[in-house]
């Protein structure tokens, strides 16, 4: 059974990888625009990001292990991630020509969807929340929402299937 403890602790842990998610979008956004490679992106973001202390408001902390897992994945695996998205765009605008924030958002949820054991709607639902950051007036809600389902659908169609997970 659990208890209130248990529950918050679920909570605190939703919440630091809904963060590490954010700031995995970030990075992956500025390393395209910069040219920065992995282990410094990684180093600048545990080290001035997660924590951290901006014109004395303290910025949320993140799942330190889960943002490098997304991260590190994504540039690992970014031509297989690419492939995942690019199915789900359409023929004339591939990964390559959509809104750089998007694409960042689609290579960190691929990046869940191909390394992670999180249930693909949650890793959906949960980028759909970081998008709204990034797209408040939530326009590009149902294309987020229709490339990630997409995405999963590929990646694990176990979880979709009628005997399945999900």
């Amino acid at each position: 059974m659990k208890g209130p403890n248990s529950r918050k602790h679920g909570r605190k842990r939703r919440q630091l990888r809904l963060v590490a998610r954010f700031h995995a979008l970030q990075a992956l956004s500025q390393m395209e625009a910069t040219g920065q490679g992995l282990e410094t992106i990684k180093e600048e973001f545990e080290e001035h990001r997660f924590g951290a202390v901006v014109d004395g408001a303290r910025l949320a902390e993140a799942d330190k292990e889960f943002f490098d897992l997304l991260i590190t994945t994504a540039v690992e695996q970014q031509s297989r991630i690419d492939k995942l998205a690019d199915s789900a765009l359409v023929d004339d605008w591939p990964i390559d020509r959509i809104d750089p924030t998007l694409r960042a958002l689609f290579r960190a949820a691929g990046a869940e969807l191909v390394d992670s054991s999180t249930p693909p709607r949650v890793t959906i639902n949960e980028f759909l929340e970081v998008a709204k950051a990034f797209y408040p007036e939530g326009k590009e809600m149902p294309f987020v929402n229709g490339v990630l389902d997409h995405m999963a659908r590929e990646e694990r169609p176990s979880y979709f299937s009628k005997d399945g997970k999900s």
